[in-house]
């Protein structure tokens, strides 16, 4: 989607392949080394489905990191130099991230930056691995950018949240521990109506029909996770607000 609101030329092959497996290493490694954070301290987080999956299966998760990392670095040589530059900024400072977390005491002031820091690296990674291949990037591009942006931690924001719901015996350590569950509604809301109001308004200051879909779908993706919000207990069952939270982001496939 990304690619064809700015469609100047074709972005190269390998960028979104490495792009999915670079997401996947630091989300599985992140994960890995959380569980030996575990380990080493039991109380430091409560013990979730998936810390426990990536615990019975680390020894062959590590391994298929090992196979992602080495077929990216491969990839690698075929990407623009623009694209090797800036995913070297931006690795450089995802690596740091998770270097940082794991090094950090539990309950550090620093760990609240979780959210919104991993909002920023994920909608970076995907928007600027195509910009940085551009001679120029739009004003609807950018608006739009910010809407993705917005929708990244509205995700991250409301599983903390759910998280709440989900296990409110065991003490966590988040944005959403810390300002309270009335406060997190209120942003939450605040942010469903920004993205929202702006996906329409693109509609009227725009002549592109695909950059108009894109907002409007945009838009969808923010309401989805609104509709998650809103109806707590149904999608706490069988963990089903993750699978249509992470879900919303194959929404822009439908646009293509």
């Amino acid at each position: 989607m990304v690619t064809r609101l700015s469609d100047v030329d074709p972005i190269h092959w390998a960028t979104p392949v490495v792009l999915a497996l670079v997401v996947f290493v630091i989300y599985t490694v992140d994960r890995l080394l959380d569980v030996r954070k575990y380990t080493v301290d039991p109380s430091s987080q409560p013990m979730t489905a998936r810390h426990r999956f990536h615990q019975r299966y680390a020894t062959l998760l590590w391994t298929v990191v090992g196979i992602a990392a080495g077929l990216a670095l491969v990839l690698t040589f075929f990407l623009p130099g623009s694209v090797v530059k800036f995913g070297l900024v931006l690795g450089g400072i995802c690596v740091a991230y998770v270097g940082a977390v794991f090094r950090l005491p539990a309950r550090h002031p620093a760990l609240l930056l979780k959210e919104p820091l991993v909002a920023v690296l994920y909608a970076v990674g995907i928007w600027g691995s195509v910009w940085v291949q551009r001679t120029t990037v739009s004003k609807v591009e950018i608006a739009e950018f910010l809407m993705f942006l917005g929708i990244a931690f509205q995700n991250l924001l409301l599983f903390a949240v759910m998280e709440q719901h989900e296990t409110p015996d065991q003490s966590t350590f988040s944005l959403a521990t810390v300002w309270g569950e009335e406060r997190c509604e209120l942003i939450l809301n605040w942010l469903t109506a920004v993205i929202v109001a702006t996906g329409f308004t693109l509609c009227f200051l725009t002549t592109d029909r695909f950059a108009q879909r894109s907002a409007l779908m945009l838009g969808l993706m923010s309401l989805t996770l609104y509709v998650i919000q809103r109806y707590p207990a149904y999608f706490l069952r069988n963990e089903r607000y993750r699978w249509l939270g992470d879900g919303v982001f194959w929404m822009p496939a439908l646009v293509l």
